[in-house]
């Protein structure tokens, strides 16, 4: 299993984290995306970007990509740049964008609310082939970007039935967050057969979960369970899914995961102490590991615990 983790969303820390993430072993980091949402982050291509300059290993995901909020052609030519600068590095998580951000976004682009999981469905029908570099046809006209590059992993979020649909049709991985991992084996069995429809085999998955590890007062967790709620998920929910206490322990929520069939996690923390978080993290990445005895891929000898 993979561990992930997420950048910063704004502030002047972004360099430091990442590069601290990359020394502490984790997989990947995530940022989020979006025109106008809930809560403020910068924009994820350039921060991407950023982080492509200042490590060589670790990984770059969206987590994820409103691509219907963008022109096509230009999303496949900031993914390829992005893809240059990083050496292969970038993972592209893509959604349709979520109700919890409003429609504010939309009017600002001009496109409709109501229509962008159909215009995700038409960018992700294309994009492969644009970030290749290939010829191909766009509004009445054949185009070709250059310079080409490997189109990334594609996941697709969400944990309906239209994102599963999409994840079957378009997806290397299917990517759900705050979900329990009854969800995951559920929507598996789902994903199998729907990718069948397609002819393709079963994607991936990665899942991303809200982490607040160590001594943690019960007010912060609370706090964030509100959050969470506002956001659409019901409270019990929010709670259960939440991955709190030790290391160890989250490496026991991380392997039942593991168990249900997810590939990678991707820890989304929302403590203050975002660095000492990482660490901890990372120390349940070794953890899950030694439980999970590298069976389900992952190298353990890539984990670095620097802190110890």
């Amino acid at each position: 299993m993979d561990i992930g983790i997420t950048l910063p969303g704004h502030g002047h820390d972004i360099v430091a984290y990442a590069q601290h993430a990359e020394g502490l072993g984790l997989e990947s980091l995530w940022h989020g995306d979006h025109l106008i949402p809930v809560n403020p982050y910068l924009d994820s291509t350039l921060v991407h970007a950023t982080a492509a300059a200042v490590t060589t290993r670790i990984k770059l995901g969206f987590g994820v990509m409103v691509v219907a909020l963008r022109q096509p052609a230009w999303t496949a030519k900031q993914i390829a740049t992005l893809q240059h600068l990083s050496a292969d590095r970038v993972l592209l998580g893509v959604g349709s964008g979520g109700e919890a951000h409003g429609e504010a976004a939309w009017h600002a682009v001009d496109v409709p609310f109501a229509e962008r999981g159909r215009r995700t469905d038409a960018v992700l029908e294309v994009l492969p082939g644009l970030v290749r570099g290939e010829r191909v046809p766009l509004h009445g006209h054949e185009i070709a970007l250059s310079p080409g590059a490997t189109m990334p992993p594609v996941l697709v979020g969400g944990g309906g039935k239209a994102a599963l649909r999409r994840a079957a049709r378009f997806g290397d991985h299917w990517y759900p967050a705050f979900v329990p991992h009854r969800a995951v084996v559920s929507g598996l069995g789902q994903l199998g057969r729907l990718a069948a429809e397609y002819g393709r085999p079963r994607p991936g998955v990665t899942v991303g979960v809200g982490v607040a590890l160590g001594d943690v007062p019960a007010s912060v967790i609370d706090a964030r369970i509100k959050g969470m709620t506002d956001y659409g998920l019901p409270a019990e929910q929010a709670r259960e899914v939440l991955v709190t206490g030790t290391p160890a322990q989250a490496a026991e929520r991380f392997a039942e995961l593991a168990e249900a069939g997810a590939d990678r996690v991707i820890a989304m923390p929302f403590t203050e102490d975002r660095f000492r978080q990482a660490e901890l993290v990372a120390a349940a990445g070794v953890a899950v590991m030694d439980q999970l005895g590298g069976q389900r891929g992952g190298d353990k000898s890539a984990w670095r615990p620097a802190w110890r």
